[in-house]
């Protein structure tokens, strides 16, 4: 599915991820791999762009963290990014330049690309989320299916099986999730897509389209 490769979702010059992307096909082949390059790459990381807090957690000197802010590592905040009152971030993230992290939002195993919102209220596990993405308050990412089976893309009667048990959504850039939706897990979105509030999205959407609900996804003009 052409749609679903990274080449079509994301610009990975914003992206610090982007020798990890740029290996694989789909996306969410490295999901798995998260941790591990994060505590290679923060070693290597300038220490006078970046100081080391705690255990295998780099923040960039110019990023504003609230004191409110919980942050577990492994992970790594760019430069200008904006960790706001009681963030949660629960290990495995990478939180791109300029990036915001919202009030109460929960972060875990994730890597929001360069100026990636996600500001109010949102839950984000196993995901991607491409440049200038944006979830509107209260809309998350659901990571694993209700009856515990490993997640299948799907897109019509095209199927593809990713043997991956937690896998939220796969946002492409300058992607609108209204406030309240709900990605269900192996949720794939192409670029400049906007879904409605209050929707309940499941598969891949094309890029260039609006979500209004399952029956009526229509292409911008």
């Amino acid at each position: 599915m052409e749609e679903c490769k990274v080449c079509n979702l994301y610009h990975l010059e914003e992206t610090i991820a982007k020798p990890l992307l740029e290996k694989v096909e789909y996306p969410w082949e490295v999901l798995e791999q998260i941790h591990d390059y994060i505590l290679e790459i923060g070693k290597k990381l300038d220490q006078n762009q970046y100081n080391q807090i705690g255990e295998d957690v780099w923040i960039a000197k110019t990023a504003k963290v609230m004191p409110t802010a919980y942050i577990q590592g492994p992970t790594i905040i760019g430069e200008n990014a904006e960790i706001r009152h009681c963030a949660f971030i629960r290990g495995n993230v990478i939180v791109g330049e300029g990036a915001v992290v919202g009030n109460s939002t929960e972060l875990k195993n994730v890597i929001l690309f360069n100026k990636v919102q996600v500001p109010h209220y949102n839950y984000v596990g196993d995901s991607i989320l491409g440049y200038k993405a944006h979830m509107g308050a209260g809309s998350i990412t659901s990571n694993v299916k209700s009856d515990k089976k490993l997640v299948i893309v799907k897109n019509g009667d095209k199927k593809i099986e990713t043997g991956i048990k937690k896998f939220g959504a796969m946002i492409g850039d300058e992607v609108e999730i209204g406030c309240g939706s709900v990605l269900n897990p192996g949720t794939v979105i192409g670029r400049n897509t906007n879904i409605y509030p209050l929707s309940s999205v499941r598969g891949v959407i094309p890029k260039d389209h609006i979500y209004k609900n399952k029956n009526e996804v229509i292409e911008k003009k």
